[in-house]
């Protein structure tokens, strides 16, 4: 019996050696590029996952180490755009975050402004009813004290009244005293300071007006007109006015139980007149003696 031809083997490479080489090529170029990428960054290769995750919602694995390695020395070696990359990656990332600690701050500082308004009101608001208050109790001492000279002034006016000594005795007053006008022409000579003795039931009557407020303050002016005075004992008005006050205080004193530290007397000369200087019945009213009584809410008693 005749063999039988054996048939020849199909030319070229089987079918599995060409799978094979292609699984083994990329085996191949899968490991150069694992060793190839072993020598980056670990810093910048955090930056790029921590990116990568950001940008996909891709939750954070565990924590992974990347070791130091070399170069392939076969012309293997990184590609050069991936230091750009990270860098680029990294200023943004930097950028982001500057930018949500800007917001953050301004946020703040939008907080303390406004808190910053809310407490100037709240203090304009307090102070202004402070204000209110202080003032409403100067208006209530000022009218206090308004009252209380008004008072004296009816007393005084009355006594003067009944002694018939209302053309010689003027009453006005104010909330800090009640004063009385004497003119000069009644009490003193010209150019004189003694107490002339035609003086005396007026200076009584006041003396007798002065000692009903032991407790007060009181205050003896002298006043003259504008006419020029020159002599060894009068240099001036202000002495003239000066002398006077004081003649006319310790008559005062003689004839009442007044504290003298409760009773003061100066000289005023020619600079506080009440009229014209210009025609004698004005000057004849700058010639006076004030006699001023302060309530007790102004007094300084000693």
């Amino acid at each position: 019996m005749a063999k039988k031809k054996e048939e020849e083997a199909p030319k070229g490479s089987p079918a599995w050696m060409a799978t094979f080489s292609d699984l083994m090529n990329l085996l191949l170029c899968f490991f150069v590029l694992l060793f190839s990428m072993s020598s980056v960054d670990a810093a910048k290769f955090e930056m790029v996952i921590s990116s990568l995750q950001s940008s996909f919602s891709i939750l954070p694995a565990g924590g992974a180490s990347i070791g130091n390695g070399n170069m392939v020395s076969g012309g293997v070696a990184q590609l050069e755009f991936l230091d750009t990359y990270y860098n680029a990656m990294a200023n943004s990332k930097a950028s982001e975050k500057a930018d949500n600690e800007n917001q953050t701050q301004q946020k703040k500082l939008t907080e303390n402004n406004n808190t910053g308004t809310e407490t100037p009101e709240k203090n304009s608001t307090t102070k202004t009813e402070t204000q209110q208050k202080k003032e409403t109790a100067v208006k209530e001492f000022k009218q206090q004290a308004l009252d209380q000279s008004e008072e004296m002034a009816e007393e005084i006016q009355k006594i003067i009244d009944q002694a018939g000594m209302t053309n010689n005795i003027q009453v006005d007053f104010n909330q800090q005293y009640v004063q009385l006008n004497v003119q000069g022409a009644l009490l003193f000579d010209s150019g004189k300071s003694d107490v002339k003795a035609e003086a005396a039931p007026i200076l009584d009557k006041i003396s007798q007006i002065l000692g009903l407020y032991t407790q007060n303050t009181i205050d003896i002016e002298g006043h003259t007109d504008n006419v020029p005075i020159s002599s060894a004992k009068y240099p001036n008005n202000n002495v003239l006015s000066m002398y006077r006050a004081l003649s006319v205080m310790d008559y005062v004193l003689s004839k009442t139980n007044l504290n003298p530290a409760n009773v003061k007397s100066s000289g005023r000369g020619e600079t506080v007149p009440v009229a014209d200087n210009g025609t004698p019945e004005g000057r004849a009213f700058n010639r006076r003696v004030e006699f001023k009584i302060y309530n007790s809410l102004s007094s300084d008693i000693k």
